[in-house]
Formats: C-alpha cells, sequence, structure tokens
C-alpha cells in the first residue's frame, strides 16, 4: 500500500510515518507532499502507479490547506481514502471534514491507539483490492 503523508512540516511528516508502523501497519511505501497543491498533483497525476492509496494530512498548511484538498478532490470525484491528522479536532472541524469525505481526524498529540483505530478499519479493505494480483491459483485436484 502506498500512503502518502501531507504536512508542510518535514519532521511532523517523520513522526507520522514512524506512528503508522508503531501502530502495526509495517511494510508500506510512503511518498510526502509539503503541501495541498504537491499532494493534489501526486494523487491526481497522469503515471496511476504513483496514485497514493491512502492520504493523511495536516489541515494548516502554505499554498492549499488540506481541508481545500480534501474538498477539491471530493468536487472533482477523485476517490481516494481521505483523513486527517492535525493540531485541532474541533467539532466543526471534524464536520467540515466529513463532510469533505475524510474518514478520520486524529487531533495531534497523537497516539499510536489513535492511529490503529483509524486505520485499522481502511487498511486491510484496501490490501484485499490489491490480494492475489498476479498470482496464478493453485491447481485443484479433482
Amino acid at each position: 500500500m502506498k500512503i502518502l503523508v501531507v504536512d508542510d512540516s518535514k519532521a511532523m511528516r517523520m513522526i507520522v510515518k514512524r506512528t503508522i508502523r508503531k501502530a502495526g501497519f509495517t511494510g508500506h511505501t510512503f511518498i510526502e507532499a509539503g503541501n495541498g497543491a504537491e499532494a493534489y498533483r501526486m494523487i491526481t497525476g497522469d503515471d496511476t502507479e504513483k496514485h497514493p492509496d491512502l492520504v493523511m494530512s495536516d489541515w494548516n498548511m502554505p499554498r492549499m490547506t488540506g481541508i481545500d484538498l480534501a474538498e477539491r478532490l471530493q468536487r472533482e470525484e477523485v476517490v481516494v481514502p481521505f483523513g486527517f491528522v492535525t493540531s485541532e479536532g474541533t467539532k466543526e472541524m471534524r464536520e467540515r471534514a466529513k463532510n469533505a469525505g475524510a474518514l478520520f481526524l486524529i487531533a495531534k498529540p497523537f497516539t499510536v491507539g489513535a492511529f490503529e483505530e483509524a486505520l485499522t478499519p481502511l487498511i486491510p479493505t484496501l490490501e484485499s483490492e490489491t490480494e492475489g494480483e498476479g498470482e496464478n491459483p493453485a491447481p485443484t485436484e479433482g
């Protein structure tokens, strides 16, 4: 699985990736973007092999915020599982995130448990979509 981590802080991107691993989600490929505009290009670029399977974004960033990114993807009917890892988690932010199609909002400072709770329903489902691709079924005895 390819996970896009979007945050204007390189240190925070590293912390998010480490926390995902600590939550037991290992063996995934991480790609990074420093703002929503960069993430948008990665999500919608011509090379579909580079598209992420999951986006985890900060809310407040320069050039394009995370919520602007989520709302634009929804408006353009770009389907990619999307969630927030951000410094605030007000009721209003959670409602706006949900309306923009976000599947979760993890507020900083976050815990490994918060990542487990948010990602466990998503990662097995996403992995099952790619399981078996390129594999030959075992012959059956008759």
